[in-house]
């Protein structure tokens, strides 16, 4: 937002202060209209769209300042408004800046005055749409991806669920996407520009989740040595993301019931109570009807949460969406690691679609980044995907990578497999092979011997 692309609009009934305001800003580059009452105040306002006006509020005719101020507010929100009066009082300042001005100027004018108004107008409209573009792009970069029947009623769920303020429990398998379910609600939402917070209640130890969430006051547990914030401070204004809250332990469960009720806390070891604004979205993999009834999470904080509940669908439950999902994540592996784009072939991808995918979602990222490590080639075929650990249902063909401890492991594994596989494909040439997969003959030698492969030596 420059001068030269700010457009002012003057509603005065007084000629001279129309004539000298409008001259000034004009010397400072900016485009100005004029209008002389309020009712042609309201028709400029609708033709010129302006970004900033500056009205007298006592003015003759059908509407005066406060009139065209209530009026124009509700139809243009974006247009900000500046009084200016001869004889006004705290009163009606009070009561201009309540209907939305920003500010309120008394005659004669200072001119210093008005260009510092229109300065931080400027810089806060600046801000607001620097801030907007980088949330249109959060949104994008958090979108949930697919168009399967499944994932089109989540979307619609959370389109409806987002402009409200209430609780929301998200329940799904774990790795189906709660999270950026979550992600999605509160970046939708009117507190979209406030703090979006989470918590995992399976990551925390017992016996200090209720002080990670509502905060711990100075003393209240040895070594700590000051007051410390929770996650519900945090999230002043925004959203707290509960993650499994299946795990939670009773003591937490109460504060956060309590919270629910009343909008008040107490952080752990202080009697002062905190008032805070938060919306609440919680989570869980774990079935939390069976967990009421087995009484191991409490029936009141259940039916509090549930107040908007929802599922999200396995990955199972929207294979068809497996194709544009890998299109994503590879495009996010290639483009954050430098690695040249992938075609997946027709037997490979059918060989994923058809795959469970325990995992979810989760999985299928993590899967896909895994293909670009191993596969060294710009083609994925099946042996490629089956060598990178996606195992056919039942056949044992492929390593199974759970019984596998540690990367080191995984490693060797993935080494010897991608080994072997080249030297069949190379005839068991050894030379060939050396010069193909890019390593030194004498040290694929040694990789040969420690991983106790069979091979002639051409």
């Amino acid at each position: 937002m420059t001068a030269l692309s700010t457009k002012i609009l003057i509603i005065d009934d007084e000629a001279p202060i129309r004539d000298v305001l409008s001259a000034s800003l004009r010397d400072e580059g900016y485009q100005v209209f004029l209008a002389h009452d309020g009712e042609s105040g309201l028709k400029a306002i609708r033709e010129v769209q302006p970004d900033i006006v500056f009205q007298d509020i006592w003015m003759p005719g059908k509407y005066d300042g406060i009139e065209v101020l209530t009026l124009a507010r509700k139809e243009f929100p974006h247009v900000e408004f500046v009084m200016i009066s001869g004889h006004g009082t705290i009163e009606t300042a009070v009561k201009a800046t309540k209907l939305g001005a920003w500010d309120f100027i008394e005659k004669p004018l200072s001119m210093d005055k008005i260009l510092i108004v229109i300065s931080n107008i400027m810089s806060y409209q600046q801000q607001k749409e620097e801030k907007a573009l980088l949330l249109n792009k959060l949104r994008k970069s958090i979108a949930l991806i697919g168009e399967a029947p499944a994932i089109i009623a989540t979307k619609q769920i959370i389109a409806r669920v987002a402009p409200t303020n209430s609780w929301v429990l998200i329940q799904g398998e774990v790795g189906s996407g709660k999270k950026l379910v979550a992600e999605n609600i509160h970046y939708m939402s009117p507190r979209a520009s406030r703090p979006f917070v989470d918590i995992n209640c399976g990551g925390v130890p017992e016996d200090l989740l209720a002080s990670e969430i509502f905060g711990i006051e100075k003393g209240a547990m040895p070594g700590v040595e000051r007051t410390k914030k929770g996650k519900l401070d945090l999230a002043a204004g925004g959203t707290l993301f509960i993650a499994e809250i299946a795990e939670m332990n009773k003591e937490a469960q109460a504060k956060l019931l309590a919270y629910l009720d009343e909008k008040k806390y107490t952080r752990v070891g202080s009697t002062e109570t905190v008032e805070n604004d938060v919306r609440v979205i919680a989570a869980s993999s774990k079935d939390l009807d069976k967990e009421v009834k087995e009484g191991r999470f409490r029936e009141d904080l259940y039916y509090r949460l549930n107040v908007i509940p929802f599922r999200v669908p396995s990955l199972k439950e929207h294979a068809e969406d497996i194709p544009v999902l890998s299109s994503y994540f590879a495009d996010n592996v290639a483009r954050e690691s430098g690695y040249p784009k992938k075609a997946f072939s027709e037997q490979a991808m059918a060989h994923m679609i058809s795959y469970q995918w325990p995992g979810n979602v989760r999985e299928l990222k993590n899967f896909i980044e895994r293909v670009y490590i191993l596969t060294p080639g710009d083609f994925v075929d099946l042996h490629d995907v089956r060598f990178a650990g996606l195992v056919d249902q039942g056949d044992g063909k492929s390593m199974d990578l759970q019984d596998l401890s540690t990367f080191r492991e995984a490693r060797a594994q993935f080494e010897k497999e991608y080994l072997l596989k080249k030297i069949a494909e190379n005839s068991g040439n050894i030379s060939r092979t050396a010069e193909v997969i890019g390593l030194e003959r004498s040290y694929l030698h040694r990789k040969i011997k420690a991983y106790g492969i069979d091979s002639k030596d051409n």
